[in-house]
């Protein structure tokens, strides 16, 4: 078994900007629609099959992205963005703006491998944010373990404050 360590992030959502970052003009950060689901499930699930920091958990990881996704398109609370390079869907964020909520970014930015390191994730988690706090939160959080990408690169920016979320998740290796 392998014990995972979970981080647990939090933003102040008074001291983000008004505006998300900017992008190219023929990309969008936009709410998806109900056509939009089989494009969603492809670049979330994309975004996590092929990133390798998931691989000893990627079926428990898979089952509960599924279930979430499944979740969020059944609830008109829920909202998914996505970002679009003209009509393609390239990265896709799930929010959850219930102030009980333990994750508001349910399924934090997950980008096409292909589309990476361009700053589109940045400009995700800026929407994101923006997006739940015109929702009416006043702080937003999201979990991750603290070994992949999006916790070293992404979660901190914009002012995300990390901690240890306990108790720790054992996996299988």
């Amino acid at each position: 078994m392998k014990l995972l360590k979970w981080v647990q992030f939090t933003w102040d959502l008074g001291k983000i900007p008004a505006t998300a970052g900017v992008l190219p003009a023929h990309y969008k950060i936009s709410p998806a629609t109900g056509e939009d689901e089989m494009a969603l499930r492809k670049v979330i699930s994309s975004s996590f099959l092929l990133d390798p920091a998931w691989n000893s958990a990627i079926g428990e990881v898979m089952r509960s992205i599924q279930s979430r996704l499944d979740a969020a398109l059944a609830d008109d609370t829920q909202t998914c963005l996505a970002l679009r390079h003209g009509q393609r869907i390239i990265g896709a964020a799930v929010l959850h703006p219930d102030v009980t909520a333990m994750e508001h970014l349910s399924i934090g930015p997950s980008i096409l491998a292909e589309y990476r390191n361009r700053g589109f994730g940045t400009c995700l988690l800026e929407a994101s944010l923006a997006w739940l706090r015109d929702a009416g939160l006043n702080r937003a959080s999201a979990m991750s373990p603290d070994y992949v990408p999006v916790t070293k690169f992404l979660y901190t920016k914009l002012g995300g404050a990390a901690v240890r979320v306990e108790p720790n998740v054992l996996l299988a290796a």
